[in-house]
């Protein structure tokens, strides 16, 4: 099932990967004038971010959504960031030929279950000595969650939605994409599971979440439904997850961190 991505609501509803993605960036130690490929750049704001300190360097941001693209666009025009570009692009069928000094992608490659054609097309795009940063979901990411949709989904009211419903991240481990990489050509540098806990500072906000982010799950619900399946699932999490005096909901998620480059 191909999701739809509603861009407006995900730029309100992700402070939390832009939170991580600001950290990952700092690990880039970027010089200043090197070329950056962003792959799922979604509503830009990530990728802008980066382009601010590419001063004698340039960004381009993909990503598969045309909704997330024509965001980016407007958002973050060439006038205003004349360094700075969007484009539409499947990660896994990336069209570049060694283009890039950097790749580097934040919370997006989990989308992909099947993620060798995404390594090999990143190998493609780099130039000889480049680089990669990413970082994406791992395994056992948010199991928390999973286990509260999964529940739910299950209820009589909602089972007959997920007819044939298969897991649809691709949440893997270290040494799986450590052989990718090298499968690929590339040196597999540093790649390993990170522990990390999500804070949402309300009810409200962990539900505008589950809402922008996991619509593999609550897209398969009538829109009519969908608002109500999303509180069944806060309901269950909270159950068992209760939120603290200060009403935040923590959430433990794994990502998986890579570190590469290409000879």
């Amino acid at each position: 099932m191909a999701v739809k991505w509603d861009a407006a609501d995900y730029a309100r509803s992700s402070a939390g990967q832009q939170q991580w993605a600001r950290e990952l960036i700092a690990k880039l130690h970027l010089r200043g004038d090197e070329s950056l490929l962003d792959i799922g750049s979604g509503d830009g704001k990530v990728t802008a971010e980066i382009a601010c300190k590419l001063e004698h360097g340039s960004v381009l941001g993909v990503d598969n959504s045309p909704e997330m693209v024509a965001l980016a666009q407007t958002t973050f025009p060439r006038d205003a960031y004349p360094n700075l570009d969007f484009r539409l692009a499947d990660a896994a069928e990336l069209p570049f030929e060694a283009d890039f000094d950097v790749v580097f992608s934040n919370a997006t490659l989990h989308w992909i279950s099947d993620p060798r054609p995404v390594v090999r097309g990143i190998e493609r795009s780099l130039k000889n000595g480049g680089k990669i940063l990413l970082q994406m979901g791992g395994q056992g990411n948010a199991a928390d969650v999973v286990a509260a949709m999964d529940e739910v989904r299950g209820d009589l009211e909602w089972k007959d939605y997920f007819d044939g419903f298969e897991f649809p991240y691709g949440f893997y481990g270290a040494g799986e994409y450590c052989r990718w990489l090298c499968e690929a050509g590339l040196i597999c540098g540093r790649v390993e599971l990170l522990p990390k806990e999500m804070v949402h500072p309300s009810r409200e906000a962990f539900a505008g979440w589950l809402r922008t982010t996991w619509m593999p799950y609550t897209q398969r619900v009538p829109q009519e439904r969908r608002q109500r399946f999303i509180e069944a699932v806060v309901e269950k999490y909270l159950q068992k997850h209760p939120a603290p005096a200060d009403g935040a909901v923590h959430v433990q998620m794994v990502r998986l961190e890579v570190e590469s480059r290409k000879e």
